[in-house]
């Protein structure tokens, strides 16, 4: 199972991290910033935005604590990952897109200062394919915590029992 899930959470964190930097430089290479295009009818369109901010821009100017959140985000699901072993494929899949979604704007940050942000509904902030996946991953995460049950392998629990260990000795 332990291979299984590696493949699993790597292949969605890879995948995530490729079509959220394909479609982004895609973006910046066709679109000026500021220009929109219609995109699925009216139902939304591309708009290239360059978001210095977090969610919905907010805390422009603050890049450094972007990056700060970023990584411990990242070292958080290492610690979950290798201290906690998530067993269910829905907790390894959620991670993947977390993991995915913070790499990838965490090197739109380090590399261009900025998020480049495209999908535009109209009616709510523009947002990237790395904004997806992390939203989806953090609404699958607190799904299965609410009502899921005991999902980790103990961590706490003893590799031998009592009586294994005095067997040993």
């Amino acid at each position: 199972m332990t291979r299984v899930r590696e493949v699993i959470f790597g292949a969605t964190l890879i995948g995530v991290l490729v079509a959220d930097q394909v479609t982004k430089a895609l973006v910046r290479a066709n679109l000026p910033v500021g220009s929109s295009v219609p995109f699925l009818g009216k139902f939304m369109s591309l708009t290239h935005v360059r978001n210095t901010g977090a969610a919905f821009g907010l805390f422009p100017g603050r890049l450094p604590v972007f990056i700060a959140i970023s990584v411990l985000v990242l070292a958080g699901i290492a610690w979950v990952w290798w201290r906690l072993k998530p067993r269910s494929t829905w907790v390894v899949i959620a991670l993947g897109l977390v993991a995915g979604g913070a790499t990838g704007n965490l090197i739109d940050r380090v590399i261009a200062g900025r998020v480049t942000d495209f999908f535009d509904l109209g009616w709510f902030a523009v947002f990237n394919v790395a904004d997806i996946a992390l939203d989806v991953g953090v609404a699958v995460l607190l799904v299965w915590l609410l009502f899921a049950g005991d999902e980790f392998e103990s961590a706490a629990e003893p590799v031998l029992s009592d009586e294994d260990a005095e067997a040993t000795i």
